[in-house]
């Protein structure tokens, strides 16, 4: 995104740096992300709007040969360098190689620390830090890929999954469960009222214990009768009490039990399967700690 920009390398390197101190990695299978095909990416976006971005990053190397910028803006929040279009694909490639794997009971579950994040972008429009919706087109992947007849996504990111819900909104197949800081980015999106979609917007400075609260009490009834044959997170931890981007106040324990709450429902209906994405997360120490505690849960340590 270019220098000074809060999505950036070093967030992967505090939660790698992390999991060596903690001694969380040794205990983990790591594995390299591929690069997703095309088809794939077009299972949730459409074909013009990965032309376009495909253009504009080949675009960007001709202009730097002529001694041009190295960025591009694709928003106001959102630059595209010469790296983006293959970092995105395999921000994509990780979640469906672990989805791959995780069908395939090589593993329970997988957690995939992947940049750029995903959950801004729509069908048609990258924005938001995010070019390829990697949830999105993980759970298309799923079911047109591997037949299963029902995934389930959660997005505990404090900004609302705007992306993820214009490409999931009315499709049965698919439950989306969210909640988000209200009013905030996207300040300007028009909510679906489709009946698959069940967001919770919650006002700055709520805290954990209402955020528990909300899920026991409207989350895991829909999940719990949606019966998901897999489930997708959208792992933002933003929501973190020390995060500037957001004004939430959740803490690592809280995430730990929003874990604990999904691995439940997967172990109830999906055979333990869950595939989680790194989305948002920016106060980089609160970022790692946070990323550890989810890890914990999901891999039993």
């Amino acid at each position: 995104m270019g220098a000074g920009h809060p999505e950036c390398p070093e967030r992967l390197d505090a939660i790698e740096d992390r999991l060596l101190i903690s001694g969380l990695g040794l205990a983990l299978d790591r594995r390299e992300a591929p690069l997703a095909s095309l088809g794939d990416i077009e299972l949730a976006h459409g074909r013009l709007h990965v032309a376009a971005l495909r253009g504009l990053s080949d675009g960007l190397k001709d202009e730097i040969k002529a001694g041009g910028p190295s960025h591009a803006q694709v928003d106001p929040d959102t630059s595209i360098n010469t790296n983006t279009w293959d970092a995105a694909l395999r921000a994509a490639g990780a979640a469906l190689a672990a989805t791959d794997a995780v069908i395939a009971g090589e593993l329970e579950n997988a957690f995939c620390a992947v940049r750029p994040p995903g959950h801004h972008a729509c069908r048609d429009k990258a924005m938001g830090f995010c070019f390829f919706n990697n949830v999105a087109i993980a759970a298309k992947y799923a079911l047109e890929r591997h037949g299963l007849k029902r995934v389930a996504i959660v997005d505990f990111d404090v900004h609302h999954g705007n992306g993820t819900e214009d490409i999931v909104a009315g499709d049965q197949r698919i439950l989306m469960v969210s909640f988000f800081q209200h009013p905030f980015y996207p300040l300007d999106w028009t909510h679906s009222n489709a009946s698959n979609l069940v967001n919770l917007p919650l006002p700055a400075y709520t805290k954990g214990m209402e955020v528990r609260e909300l899920i026991e009490s409207i989350w895991m009834p829909r999940l719990e009768a949606f019966r998901p044959e897999m489930i997708f997170i959208s792992a933002g931890f933003d929501a973190h009490q020390e995060d500037d981007l957001g004004q939430m106040g959740l803490v690592e324990q809280d995430y730990a039990w929003i874990t604990h709450r999904i691995k439940d429902v997967a172990r109830r209906h999906a055979k333990g399967r869950i595939v989680s994405c790194l989305e948002g997360g920016y106060a980089l120490s609160a970022l790692a700690r946070s990323v550890e505690a989810h890890i914990r849960v999901l891999a039993d340590v």
